[in-house]
């Protein structure tokens, strides 16, 4: 929302807009709100989150904004990328078939427009919180050496895989490429996390099951944006919030909503993430 004696007609959100696509070109309009409405579930988890999105030009970190863009033929193929504060999404992901196109062919459990974008910003939040910080070290302690050729990592990923044991420490194979991958993939999945539990907890919903293999699944999930929450308490109610979403989508014959076993290593680098953010918030 705006408010009404703002003179900018834009929210907050569609601020951080660098480029849009160009709407004169048949569905790009309902695939660009497709878009819009994924980032705004993001910008809603910063704000909520109280993280910083303005750029520091003393310390040289740049603002967070957003470009959209379509493949133009005889070019190179845009790529959902994040660099230097400018998150860039190919708007072809929009489609849900190709997307879905995309997911099996990259033989990915999870593909979808919020997803791209919570690991994007994830990267941003990288450059903003942990480059040349004081969690730069205990960055490297848990995801590994980011001085690591990039390039170089990301090529062997596509040509050889994921080693066989990427679940041991891993939240996604994709994880495993690289830190910087590992990262941005870990945080996507603390958003997610932040986000189930907060509409749960919004729509009043408990879990208190009666089947006598899932006694132990009760949840009572609270405001997992409370910056007093811990990060234990969160996951208290999110493993139990997961088992019941996924029952229910495979009632209905869909994949599993959250398809994803997370090891003590990624719990741990989950926590790290936790605890990043908790300092870093603005308005504490």
């Amino acid at each position: 929302m705006v408010a009404a004696d703002d003179s900018n007609p834009f929210c907050l959100s569609c601020r951080l807009n660098e480029l849009i696509p160009d709407l004169s070109v048949p569905d790009n309009l309902a695939r660009w709100n497709k878009f819009e409405t994924a980032k705004h579930h993001v910008i809603y988890t910063l704000i909520r989150l109280g993280l910083p999105m303005d750029g520091v030009p003393e310390e040289n970190r740049p603002a967070l904004r957003f470009k959209c863009v379509a493949d133009v033929d005889g070019c190179t193929p845009v790529l959902t990328s994040h660099c230097n504060g400018l998150i860039t999404l190919n708007i072809a992901e929009a489609d849900d078939a190709e997307r879905e196109r995309r997911r099996v062919k990259f033989h990915e459990p999870y593909r979808t427009l919020l997803g791209h974008l919570r690991h994007e910003v994830a990267h941003y939040y990288w450059d903003r919180l942990i480059a040349n910080s004081k969690w730069l070290s205990g960055f490297r302690a848990l995801f590994g050496d980011e001085t690591a050729d990039y390039a170089a990592a990301l090529n062997q990923y596509y040509k050889q895989g994921s080693p066989p044991d990427w679940q041991a420490r891993h939240v996604s194979a994709y994880a495993s490429a690289h830190p910087w991958e590992d990262w941005a993939e870990t945080g996507a999945h603390y958003f997610h996390i932040l986000d189930m539990v907060e509409t749960a907890e919004g729509f009043g919903m408990t879990l208190a099951p009666k089947h006598p293999s899932a006694k132990t699944m009760t949840a009572t999930p609270h405001n997992a944006f409370d910056l007093n929450m811990s990060f234990d308490s969160v996951l208290a109610n999110w493993f139990p919030l997961t088992y019941a979403l996924n029952s229910l989508n495979r009632g209905m014959g869909l994949l599993d909503a959250y398809p994803f076993a997370l090891s003590s290593p990624a719990i741990e680098k989950l926590q790290f993430i936790h605890d990043v953010v908790q300092s870093a918030r603005v308005n504490k």
